[in-house]
């Protein structure tokens, strides 16, 4: 989700509310304690440089347990961030502490903000090795073990 989709949904929201994937919601008394810019220069594994920006936003679990950030306040938070950072329209990716610190790309359910789980992946596959393969799914095994290794 990009800077100028999410400040169109909060026009009409009456909440904002942020859940991870598998359904847990970040708890309603988070922080929005970041919104910044990130830039990330690197080299692949095929020697190709690279670089790349998001918009970042940290949420963070406070005990306030009587906080709500509101929508009209959220707009407000990225509106200076645009100002003052210059930021352009990103990519959002969001930091949240579930265990450790994590980064999720933003997704929307046309309720709530959805944290998505982000993978890693090789960006130099003709490069580096890694093997192609191809195959059917027909060609596949389509026979199951039972759950005692009766096969």
């Amino acid at each position: 989700m990009k800077l100028s989709e999410i400040k169109q949904i909060l026009e009409t929201a009456e909440t904002v509310n942020f859940k991870l994937e598998n359904g847990t919601f970040v708890p309603e008394h988070f922080h929005v304690t970041e919104v910044g810019m990130v830039s990330k220069h690197f080299i692949d594994c095929g020697g190709k440089v690279r670089k790349e920006k998001v918009a970042n936003f940290q949420l963070w679990d406070a005990t306030d347990f009587e906080h709500r950030l509101k929508p009209g306040k959220l707009q407000k938070i990225i509106a200076l961030s645009e100002k003052v950072l210059e930021i352009e329209d990103l990519e959002i990716e969001v930091e949240y502490q579930f265990g450790t610190i994590g980064k999720y790309d933003l997704g929307f359910d046309g309720y709530n903000f959805i944290l998505l789980t982000k993978q890693t992946a090789c960006l130099a596959k003709e490069s580096c090795g890694t093997p192609r393969q191809k195959f059917q799914l027909s060609a596949l095994e389509t026979s199951y073990c039972a759950p005692d290794g009766n096969c």
